[in-house]
């Protein structure tokens, strides 16, 4: 089986020494990587800057911005069977880039920023995928309402949502506490370590991909 995992976060520059982001460490998706390997299947890895090291033998390629990230997606979801979309990326982006440092000058600073492509939203539609997609949602609120919302606009096969407003899951953590919500259904899992929890989930996408075949 051929799968992709897109993880981390994305960097939008301001200018030469800064840019906007998030929290996400990438880890989720790095131990998807890790388990789909694990289970014998061939894994390409998209990923936006981490400070994780690359799981043995998967293909990555690394990019910067949510921009990069949809063009790196484009190219390859041709060959690929199963995608995985548990990347953070930026909603939007700087409308401009300063060439050269913003100095600090009045007492108030406005950014304009302008809407990222939106790379899950696009795998059915612009970029013809016909595998079995899932997304993740990482929410603050009405979790179980936002995630189904998602899964439907975007024509996904299943959402993995977590509450990243709980203490001790969720970006940066170790930890993960998920629902997974698929177009019939939800499914609750216990709080679990990443590691673990990515070796379950795996078996669970595969198990769907089984079931969606024709």
């Amino acid at each position: 089986m051929h799968v992709l995992i897109t993880a981390g976060p994305t960097r939008e520059p301001l200018d030469p020494l800064r840019y906007l982001t998030n929290r996400s460490s990438g880890k989720m998706g790095y131990a998807l990587a890790h388990a789909f390997v694990g289970a014998g299947h061939s894994v390409l890895l998209i990923s936006g800057p981490t400070e994780l090291d690359v799981p043995g033998g998967v293909d990555f390629i690394p990019v910067e911005t949510a921009a990069e990230m949809h063009s790196a997606v484009a190219q390859s979801l041709g060959h690929i069977d199963i995608a995985v979309f548990a990347a953070a990326v930026a909603d939007y982006t700087p409308a401009s880039v300063a060439a050269h440092k913003i100095k600090k000058a009045a007492a108030t600073l406005t950014l304009e920023l302008v809407r990222t492509p939106d790379i899950l939203g696009a795998a059915r539609g612009e970029f013809g995928f016909t595998g079995t997609l899932v997304g993740f949602a990482a929410e603050t609120q009405n979790l179980e309402a936002n995630a189904r919302d998602k899964l439907v606009r975007k024509h996904c096969d299943l959402i993995i949502a977590n509450d990243v407003s709980k203490p001790g899951i969720g970006f940066g953590s170790d930890h993960n506490e998920v629902l997974l919500v698929y177009p019939e259904y939800n499914e609750a899992l216990p709080p679990a370590s990443k590691h673990t929890l990515a070796h379950h989930l795996a078996t669970v996408i595969l198990e769907l991909h089984q079931r969606r075949k024709p």
